[in-house]
């Protein structure tokens, strides 16, 4: 991860799109460092919250490429509910676009949502809102913790 860290924004760009896909690591140890280094605030928060709202969708259109009568056959729901599910999804449910930035679940919501075939829109907007304020968290615990020290 020293390597990423010395890219800089780059480096927290692509620390923070492979963080929000299926594979497992972590954007706030590239982050960290690149804030530590003297990086600037707003620069380092676009770049994460950009990279990281990418690699979500990337796990939503991972999704869209699965087919919703998988479910039923392999799954064996029922047609009723599973259409019930969708409507919801499609609607309000497309909100839990928020939750993506959650460590180990969130690669497995956005992917649903996806699958679903929730709203885009929606989910785009959540998504990005969930990851931003992630990310506006951890920044602001990492400058809490280092003006302690």
């Amino acid at each position: 991860m020293e390597f990423l860290i010395e890219y800089g924004y780059i480096g927290v760009f692509i620390a923070s799109f492979l963080a929000a896909t299926v594979l497992p690591f972590s954007s706030e140890v590239v982050l960290t460092g690149v804030l530590l280094a003297g990086a600037a605030y707003w620069p380092c928060m676009i770049a994460a919250t950009l990279g990281n709202f990418l690699g979500g969708m990337s796990c939503y259109w991972l999704g869209m490429l699965g087919k919703v009568e998988w479910i039923e056959k392999y799954l064996k729901l029922d047609a009723v509910k599973l259409q019930k599910v969708q409507d919801w999804i499609k609607g309000k449910g497309s909100w839990m676009g928020f939750f993506v930035f959650l460590p180990g679940i969130g690669d497995f919501i956005a992917v649903a949502l996806g699958f679903l075939r929730a709203n885009i829109w929606i989910v785009a907007v959540s998504m990005f809102l969930g990851k931003a304020i992630r990310y506006w968290v951890w920044m602001e615990f990492v400058y809490k913790v280092q003006g302690m020290f």
